[in-house]
């Protein structure tokens, strides 16, 4: 059984098209080694194009064990918006699991109460509960690695979350990270360009929905000065206009809320 400490990270690994097959496959026998379990991913919950092997295989079917017939979720351009668990894993970066009753973490603390993971579970999907693996990746993608039971038998996977929650994290951020990084080359990348503390503040303003007079009262700038500060920001984000520059900067991290400060210490009582 593949314990933390015996986690062969070359076999689950990615570095050449030629290593999705093998990384699929030990992360396949890893999981039902586990706990029975039956893997389900994707390297973007966003785009929804299937994962692949080096020969153009899907991995879901091909590697997997799932079945073409019936909801093949792996096509599905709407999984990023209609599955619960899709919408789960953007609030969250932990592993949780979920069942029809919801989604909860390692503490027993639920997550998104409001949605309807009923209609999810047993109707869009065959299996009753799965332990979802959130994998947050550069510029604001998400991927997301899925252990259900194999027999649809177990609708309860608490205790299993909690047995192998960090071997089931490593094996789900490292299949998915190196894979993902195959694609590097597509992607857009930012300048070796730093943005001022002006230029970002700006950029954060406008992204609450401040217009340029908005923000230059609560900067305590001229209007121009908050103009000139947005145009910066842009070109050196290589945006055409604002609404991209503000998208570039979130993808990038400027933009990220700020953690609440740390309540004080409670004075000792004596």
């Amino acid at each position: 059984m593949p314990e933390r400490s015996r986690i062969e990270v070359e076999k689950v690994t990615i570095r050449a098209l030629s290593d999705v097959r093998p990384a699929s496959e030990y992360l396949r026998d890893a999981a039902i080694s586990l706990g029975n379990f039956r893997v389900a991913a994707s390297d973007n919950i966003a785009a929804r194009v299937a994962m692949r092997d080096e020969d153009g295989e899907i991995l879901a079917t091909a590697v997997f064990g799932w079945s073409p017939e019936g909801w093949q979720w792996w096509h599905d351009v709407r999984f990023g918006l209609r599955a619960p668990v899709a919408e789960a894993c953007r609030i969250e970066s932990r592993p949780f699991w979920s069942n029809r009753q919801g989604a909860r973490d390692r503490d027993g603390n639920v997550i998104l109460p409001e949605f309807d993971f009923e209609s999810y579970y047993g109707r869009l999907v065959p299996n009753p509960a799965s332990i979802i693996i959130p994998v947050h990746l550069p510029f604001s993608r998400i991927g997301i690695v899925s252990f259900s039971c194999r027999d649809n038998a177990r609708d309860d996977l608490s205790h299993e979350l909690d047995r192998y929650f960090e071997t089931l994290y490593l094996l789900g951020h490292l299949f998915i990270e190196s894979y993902a990084r195959l694609g590097t080359a597509d992607r857009w990348l930012p300048d070796a360009v730093v943005l001022t503390r002006l230029e970002v503040n700006c950029l954060r303003w406008v992204s609450r929905g401040k217009t340029d007079d908005e923000i230059a009262t609560i900067m305590g700038r001229s209007r121009p000065t908050i103009r000139f500060h947005l145009q910066n920001a842009a070109t050196k984000l290589g945006a055409v206009n604002r609404s991209q520059a503000v998208f570039r900067a979130g993808q990038l991290g400027y933009l990220s809320i700020a953690s609440p400060p740390q309540a004080p210490p409670l004075a000792s009582v004596g």
